[in-house]
């Protein structure tokens, strides 16, 4: 009978324990569920191999905002580039701890995020503590936060680390940037560029107010609650400087010059010799000449022809990490040297070998928009194998290229017209 009722055939070993069972009222009980808020630090990530510090190129939420997780909270310039740094996590910009301009070193916090709007004081709080004490010599990267466990009453905040945003909150533009004065190219953060589009402002306009000039959104909100008037310009007949800048001032690197700086010093240490030879181009401009008309560019054919090269001579393609061992590359990526407002970066033509040069323009186009507005992705500055710097176009005809760490070999192009001179490190 109990078999049918339950409609199956297992039947408890003790019809008593049944009995007993159903004798005993059923008592309704309730638990609370208590759930606390996590305070969270926001710390400077790691945007490339290379980077110790990062520099706060602006917020892009206030503190108070809310946030939800993917939301873009802050951009921050590394040694190669501006990046849009992203939330894991819903909650409140509780308080910031690095301002605009500000350096942070990798894995230190610049600002803090409270799940709950209760929390904003407790976290403005913890961020006052973590100001004082990061007056003292901050360590290298911080330690990966231990596993969660079943938080105390008072918690240390955990650890947010801020993903990179894969792509651009704006779209980047191309070579068309508004001239500020004389053809110069307009710098702005990806949150400016934003807002300017939106609102509808001329970022040629505007006069720049962060680091060595560079136009950060609140000069966008200035300018358009100003009702789009004129920037300041500077007086007739002086030569434009930088916002902020004066002459006989002292203006630390940025954060791409240290960077700069520590590669050459560093190629100081490689044993290094130089071989230069001289060319005729005749063929080169003939083909020039024939396929410019389709989109081709100079840059392309040299790295093309490169690429070409070193599939016959792979041992100028190797790399040397340990200074023990040769690494023969499977890859044949070309880096190219591009100057870029206060710096310089090589966006990579990764397989140029197997891609043909239409495809090789149209990519290095994209990549040297994407440089000059400082947007370019990790993986399209730190793959390269092989380097070429080319100042040719601008009647250069003698000069000496940075050797990048790890590689053996950099190709310098120098002043063309019916002869190319190149010279090979």
């Amino acid at each position: 009978m109990m078999a049918q009722l339950l409609h199956t055939p297992f039947i408890p070993s003790s019809s008593s324990a049944l009995r007993r069972a159903a004798t005993i009222p059923h008592r309704k009980t309730t638990s609370r569920l208590v759930v606390r808020a996590k305070i969270r630090e926001i710390f400077m990530p790691a945007l490339s191999s290379t980077m110790t510090e990062g520099k706060i190129v602006s917020w892009t939420k206030s503190e108070g905002d809310k946030l939800s997780k993917g939301d873009s909270v802050v951009v921050v310039e590394s040694d190669k580039a501006d990046m849009d740094v992203e939330t894991f996590y819903d909650g409140y910009l509780a308080a910031i701890v690095v301002e605009e301009g500000g350096v942070a070193a990798v894995g230190s916090p610049i600002a803090f995020l409270a799940e709950t709007e209760d929390e904003i004081p407790q976290a403005k709080s913890k961020a006052s503590s973590s100001s004082s004490s990061s007056s003292a010599p901050a360590p290298a990267p911080a330690p990966a936060p231990a596993p969660a466990q079943a938080p105390p009453v008072e918690s240390q905040p955990e650890k947010v680390a801020a993903p990179v945003a894969a792509a651009v909150s704006a779209p980047v533009i191309a070579s068309s940037h508004p001239a500020s004065e004389g053809g110069k190219r307009t710098v702005a953060s990806p949150y400016a560029k934003k807002l300017a589009k939106e609102l509808k402002v001329e970022l040629g306009r505007i006069v720049g107010t962060g680091p060595m000039g560079r136009i950060v959104a609140k000069d966008v909100e200035a300018f358009a609650a100003a009702g789009n008037v004129a920037a300041a310009a500077p007086a007739p007949g002086k030569s434009a400087a930088p916002a902020g800048m004066e002459l006989g001032s002292v203006v630390p690197f940025t954060t791409m010059q240290s960077a700069v700086s520590r590669n050459m010093l560093e190629s100081l240490a490689v044993p290094t010799f130089r071989v230069g030879y001289t060319i005729t181009t005749d063929a080169l401009d003939a083909l020039y000449k024939k396929i410019k008309s389709k989109g081709v560019t100079m840059t392309a054919l040299l790295a093309k022809a490169t690429a070409l090269a070193l599939v016959k001579h792979p041992v100028m393609n190797s790399s040397c990490r340990d200074g023990n061992s040769f690494t023969y590359n499977s890859s044949i990526n070309i880096a190219v040297a591009v100057a870029i407002d206060g710096g310089l970066i090589t966006p990579v033509l990764q397989g140029a070998d197997k891609i043909d040069v239409y495809s090789l323009s149209r990519k290095w186009k994209e990549l040297v928009d994407k440089a000059r507005a400082k947007q370019l992705q990790p993986h399209e500055y730190n793959t390269g194998t092989f380097t070429l710097s080319n100042l040719g176009m601008f009647g250069v005809d003698r000069f000496d290229a940075i050797l990048p760490p790890g590689t053996v070999s950099v190709l310098l192009v120098l002043k063309y017209g019916k002869r190319l001179t190149s010279c090979s490190n």
